[in-house]
């Protein structure tokens, strides 16, 4: 269950953001160690909320996580430390190569490569996707679904055309905590205790 709504950015100024990895790790009677990843990918997770608020928007913060009945629903959440698909902020159709044509399929996924890992992106920023065929920026005969992050050509690209794309994204979460608290700290001020949220799968 998703709602298609994303975090107030204002909302997320001091927030903390990690990743995590599921690794077996067996130490073998030689010393020598067996490593087994059980999950092809990372798991983001991130701390919000943490600190003094203005009641405007800690009363917001409280008023999100009610719509969304706390960590029933998921929504997405813009990461500032991984949100493009480069490098930094600016975003270039060349950024990442997403397939070879193979002169029959016209939809093809988003993805961002670190290294060997191949993560797919499902909630790219609208209007923000820039597609490149061969190198060559393509302005028209494409759509992009922004909720599931699938790229359709109106025609099949020629066999062994290279697909790229440049893109911003948000990350699929809901909240990892059942409640939120908030102490009233003055007139038009309250602390709100920091706040999980973790990445789903969709």
């Amino acid at each position: 269950m998703f709602h298609e709504v994303t975090f107030p950015a204002r909302l997320a100024f001091g927030s903390g953001a990690g990743i995590e990895r599921r690794v077996r790790v067996t130490t073998l009677a030689s010393g020598y160690e067996q490593r087994i990843s059980a999950w092809a990918l990372g798991r983001r997770r991130y701390l919000i909320g943490a600190g003094i608020r203005r009641m405007a928007d800690a009363a917001a913060l409280l008023s999100f996580f009610e719509a969304r009945e706390g960590p029933l629903y998921g929504f997405r959440f813009r990461d500032f430390t991984d949100g493009t698909s480069g490098e930094g902020e600016s975003v270039d159709p060349l950024d990442q190569v997403i397939a070879t044509a193979d002169g029959a399929t016209r939809a093809f996924q988003l993805l961002k490569t670190y290294g060997t890992v191949v993560r797919p992106i499902r909630k790219p920023v609208e209007g923000s996707v820039s597609v490149a065929l061969n190198g060559v920026e393509q302005s028209a005969g494409f759509s992009v679904d922004h909720t599931t992050g699938m790229v359709t050509f109106d025609a099949a690209p020629a066999e062994g055309a290279i697909v790229s794309a440049g893109f911003r994204f948000d990350v699929p979460v809901r909240f990892d905590a059942d409640r939120i608290d908030l102490t009233l700290e003055g007139f038009d001020a309250g602390r709100v205790v920091a706040i999980p949220l973790i990445e789903i799968r969709v």
